[in-house]
Order: C-alpha cells, then structure tokens, then sequence
C-alpha cells in the first residue's frame, strides 16, 4: 500500500512552515512517523471520510495567535522568531528562493518538479516555480500578489498563471486532470462556496483564451507529500535565467511599482 501525505495540511498541523523550519530534524522524524500511522489507520478504515463544515472552520479562528492569511516571514511558529540570514546587497531571485522563501520552497519544487517531467513548457514550469513564493509575504489573494510581485521580470503568460491559478483550485476540471482535493475541504469546510469574486473571476478565465496556462498550474500544484522526493533548485538555473529579468540593481531597490514587496521581505523586522 503507497501512503502520501497531503504536505500542506501536514505542515498546518505543525503549525505551520515557520514551526517546522525551527523543529530539529528528530522531532520532523516523529512527527512525519506519526503522521504515516494515522494515515495508515485512516486508509485501513472504510468510514467516509468527515470534514469540518464552514462554522467549525470559523470557530477556529480566536484559538490562533495569527491570522492565516499573514505570510510566513512574519510568524514564529513558536514564542519568538529567529534572526534572518543578511540579504546581499544587490539581491537576485535565488538569493530571495534560498534566504527569505523557505516556507513554501520545497512544495513549489515539487510542483515545478512534477511540471517537468510532465513536459509542460519553460513558462508553466517557471510559473509552476514562483506561484505560492508570495507566501512568504502574504497568502491571502496570493495569485494576485505574487503575480503582482513577479509581473515587472516574467512573460505575461507566467503573470496570468500564477495570478488566475489560485480561483482555478476551486473548481474542478477532470479533463484537464485537476480535482478537488480534499486540503481545501478541511481547510475551507466541506460546505464551502468561494466568494463571488472567485467565481465571477473563475467564470472569466474559464472562458479566456489563456485559461490553460492558469489550468496547467493547478494541475501540477501537487498536494500529496512524498517524503522521499528530494528536489533542489539546480535543475531549474537555466529555466529561471531564461523566464526571469534580474534588475542589475537587485530586486527590490530598482524603483519598479512592485520593489517595495521585496524591500518588505529584504526586512521584514522593521517596525515602519
């Protein structure tokens, strides 16, 4: 029997990527050791599976002492957070994926991974690459943020894609090969119904002529959890010097609309 986790919900459980980014390799251990035994449990037994309805979700929120829209670099996860690594002076992409993204990182190699060897084209798999990188600022609305922070340096394909994916996730299209997974039915509730901006944005794109860029994006947005897949940025170089503009001023100190999001993550511990 092949087990997976679904990651994002696993790491929800741990309270969230900055709480597992302080965990010491043993406690990830029994954590991911305990979690493959409910799992166990849960595929051996045949009763349907529950979800929390809206309400419960809701009735959640005061339990927390964040809100889960706020993004990763400004959450400790634990009573205090840690000290973050110096940016250089004239920051590029992969200074940003490796010192300020790490929260969200592996899930999008995974997914830019899985895009790959799918042979989807270079600006899904870049697309692929960046679409949730915004959740290190912020996850709420987190299509349109990130392809905001990324529009200035990417095609506007790779814009569309990132931007239009996160209404897509909410409706299924099983020709294309997307469900709807379960995450979003504990994450949401299982009577959840997006708002009408999703909708009426989701109506849009469905109809557009670029709706498979988006599409593509969803479908290679992995939500299972393998363990053993190990991915790192370097089969990805290339890909990103061809589908990413690098400001020989760094990102965030080119006076473009968007430098001030990559100025925030540049020091997310200034008070002003």
């Amino acid at each position: 029997m092949n087990l997976h986790l679904d990651r994002r919900l696993f790491i929800a459980s741990l309270g969230g990527a900055a709480a597992v980014s302080m965990m010491s390799d043993e406690a990830k251990a029994d954590a991911l050791e305990d979690a493959l035994s409910e799992a166990l449990d849960a595929a051996l037994d045949d009763t349907p599976k529950k979800f929390p309805t809206v309400a419960e979700v809701e009735a959640r929120i005061e339990t927390r002492p964040n809100r889960r829209g706020v993004g990763n670099l400004f959450v400790g996860g634990r009573p205090t957070v840690k000290i973050l690594p110096r940016m250089p002076d004239q920051p590029t992409f992969l200074d940003f994926f490796n010192l300020r993204m790490s929260g969200t990182a592996n899930h999008c190699l995974q997914s830019a991974n899985h895009a790959m060897k799918t042979g989807m084209s270079d600006e899904i798999i870049f697309a692929c690459l960046c679409h949730d990188l915004v959740h290190a600022l912020i996850k709420v609305d987190h299509g349109w943020w990130g392809a905001q922070m990324f529009e200035p340096y990417v095609s506007e394909n790779v814009t569309f894609a990132i931007r239009y994916h996160q209404a897509l996730r909410f409706y299924e299209d099983k020709e294309a090969g997307y469900e709807y997974p379960d995450l979003y039915r504990n994450m949401f509730g299982a009577d959840y119904k997006p708002e009408k901006y999703i909708e009426d944005t989701y109506k849009m794109v469905r109809n557009h002529k670029k709706y498979i860029l988006p599409r593509q994006v969803t479908v290679n947005d992995l939500y299972a959890f393998d363990p053993n897949v190990k991915v790192t940025i370097d089969p990805f170089i290339d890909i990103i010097g061809r589908q990413m503009k690098q400001p020989k001023e760094g990102l965030g100190y080119d006076n473009s609309p968007v430098a001030h999001m990559w100025r925030s993550m540049i020091r997310p511990d200034s008070p002003l």
